[in-house]
């Protein structure tokens, strides 16, 4: 699979943000159904009275409910279309999309950028408080309730057993024929002064429901409800444990996409399209 442009078109990175509540999710589905990737591209087409729908790539697909502060995407644009209107097409969308979605910068992309594949790691927050009188309700879209305290150190120590590459399959919604190898690069949780906790989880890529069911994983141990061993225990299982629940959506927010220098990226989308797998037991 190329990465490789269409002759007599140009390839265009947006920076975009949203509001999740009213979507069921980024990507395009049948029946109607308000989506993140349909408002953009029904909003590109008219903007630049176009007949053809232009298709977006996204860095990360989320799911109904979920926010995103810095998703990434990229389109392929008709030179002559993009020439025409790349001066206030920024503007332009600002005035067509909905107040929850906003594009905050399009320019031309580097050579064999590919918003997915080159994407080196993403970075999302999950936001919770155990505050008994329950969530501010200027942030309750945002921030999840959990009517037991939370010991923080407890979490933290529980998530250092899962950082690295492994096979999150226990954490994971199975997908026929898609891995469920990842590196987790980051999982860390911090309580702010105002007492809503973020939990920041990296990785080089996420597989379906794997953060919300990290972070409630973490949860269970934040109450006291299991030891700080177990979530490393279940991720060791290799398959789906019943008691480790996939957390609300709202408390959900893509924060970051990270790409490699531009001399790099097509070398990045190529090997992220290469299927993985761990090594075998008792290899160097």
């Amino acid at each position: 699979m190329s990465d490789e442009v269409e002759a007599g078109h140009v390839r265009v990175r947006l920076d975009l943000s949203y509001d999740g509540s009213e979507f069921s999710g980024w990507a395009k589905q049948a029946g109607g159904r308000r989506t993140v990737q349909g408002e953009i591209e029904d909003a590109l087409r008219t903007v630049t009275r176009s007949r053809e729908t232009y298709e977006l790539t996204v860095a990360g697909r989320t799911d109904a409910g979920v926010h995103a502060r810095g998703q990434v995407a990229h389109v392929d644009l008709p030179r002559e279309v993009w020439a025409e209107h790349h001066p206030k097409l920024l503007k332009r969308l600002a005035g067509r999309l909905p107040r929850d979605v906003r594009v905050w910068a399009l320019r031309e992309a580097p050579s064999g950028f590919n918003a997915r594949f080159s994407a080196v790691w993403r970075r999302y927050a999950y936001r919770v408080t155990d505050n008994p009188g329950g969530v501010d309700p200027l942030l309750r879209s945002h921030v999840l309730w959990h009517d037991w305290p939370l010991d923080v150190a407890a979490m933290n120590e529980a998530a250092r057993g899962l950082l690295g590459e492994h096979d999150f399959a226990a954490y994971c919604k199975k997908r026929e024929g898609a891995t469920t190898i990842r590196t987790l690069q980051e999982l860390s949780l911090v309580r702010g002064d105002d007492g809503i906790i973020t939990a920041t989880v990296r990785a080089d890529a996420f597989c379906h429901n794997m953060v919300r069911s990290l972070i409630g994983a973490l949860l269970f141990v934040g109450d006291g409800h299991r030891p700080a061993d177990w979530p490393g225990k279940v991720l060791a299982a290799g398959v789906r444990d019943s008691a480790v629940h996939v957390v609300r959506p709202h408390g959900l927010t893509l924060e970051e996409v990270g790409y490699p220098a531009d001399e790099l990226l097509a070398a990045r989308s190529k090997e992220a399209r290469n299927k993985r797998s761990l090594p075998s037991a008792g290899c160097c």
